[in-house]
């Protein structure tokens, strides 16, 4: 006995088929759905060194990250902000040192390209903790908030504000940024290099430990005449001052040549005559010398005490 056979059941088969393949393309054509919720905070990006000016940053996942600096208002919405070690995107609590307010930052961009500010903040940002729009003198502190007030800052709101700093508090912070050299990061901003120091001389001598040697600078060519000696400050005039410490030399003529180029002072210190800038009030006076230093290719140069 034949049974009959029905022709259109392969051909349904076969558009079922063709309409299957067609619906799944479309969907693999589809754009990748943006992370969104605690996702939003990850991966981590921490990245390559750079430099600024002829400073070198490298960038470091500090935990314990905590400076104070110079904020600058640049670009960016929502409550952000730009740093130049600390990985992105990670969470900061800002504090204003003139008014005590602290608010919670979310970092999700490199900078300031500048070495004069530690921080860049978002117009927002610096609105809320109410900067003038300039910046100003502030604390920052790496921290890891709860997750709603992650969502509230991803999403361009602003998290609650920070129970304000005491002025005691306050007072410490901006003696320790009136102390520190605007030129370099603070203690815990992570790992910073400089411009190497030129080639030194294999036959100079070993350096006294503490201080900072360069190989002897050579003599002029044309000059007969000696360099004149640069004044050597007294112990009355710099007892508790701070002074630029730029080189120590195993030859007196080399340093008297260098402190006459920077406008400093020699003095010897056992085997080695040590060039010198200064004295200054405070650090901070003494910093447009440090630059000079460094400048000049003397990347050792530290401020110190001049006692």
């Amino acid at each position: 006995m034949r049974f009959p056979v029905n022709h259109s059941l392969p051909l349904a088969a076969l558009i079922l088929t063709a309409a299957g393949s067609a619906f799944a393309a479309e969907r693999s054509a589809d754009p990748p759905i943006a992370a969104s919720g605690p996702a939003a905070d990850y991966p981590v990006v921490v990245g390559e060194p750079f430099t600024v000016d002829g400073q070198v940053w490298t960038p470091v996942d500090q935990l314990n990250y905590d400076a104070v600096g110079q904020a600058i208002v640049g670009d960016g919405s929502g409550i952000t902000g730009a740093h130049k070690t600390l990985p992105l995107p990670c969470y900061v609590e800002v504090t204003a040192l003139d008014s005590g307010r602290t608010i919670l930052v979310r970092l999700e961009r490199r900078g300031p390209m500048t070495n004069a500010a530690i921080v860049e903040l978002s117009p927002d940002a610096a609105s809320q903790l109410n900067l003038a729009a300039t910046g100003g003198p502030i604390r920052i502190r790496r921290v890891n908030p709860p997750e709603a007030e992650r969502a509230l800052l991803r999403q361009g709101g602003r998290a609650p504000e920070r129970m304000e700093t005491p002025e005691g508090l306050l007072k410490v912070l901006r003696r320790k940024l009136a102390d520190q050299s605007p030129l370099l990061p603070a203690p815990a901003a992570g790992t910073v290099t400089t411009t190497p120091p030129p080639a030194r001389n294999p036959s100079t001598s070993t350096p006294a430990p503490a201080m900072p040697t360069v190989p002897d600078a050579p003599p002029a060519a044309a000059s007969t005449k000696p360099a004149p000696e640069a004044a050597r400050p007294r112990a009355s005039e710099t007892r508790g001052k701070w002074v630029v410490q730029v080189a120590a030399f195993s030859s007196q003529a080399s340093a008297r040549k260098v402190a006459g180029q920077l406008g400093g002072g020699v003095s010897q210190a056992g085997r080695f005559w040590r060039v010198r800038l200064g004295p200054y009030t405070n650090r901070a006076q003494a910093a447009p010398a440090l630059e000079k230093a460094r400048r000049a290719g003397y990347s050792d140069a530290r401020i110190q005490s001049a006692e």
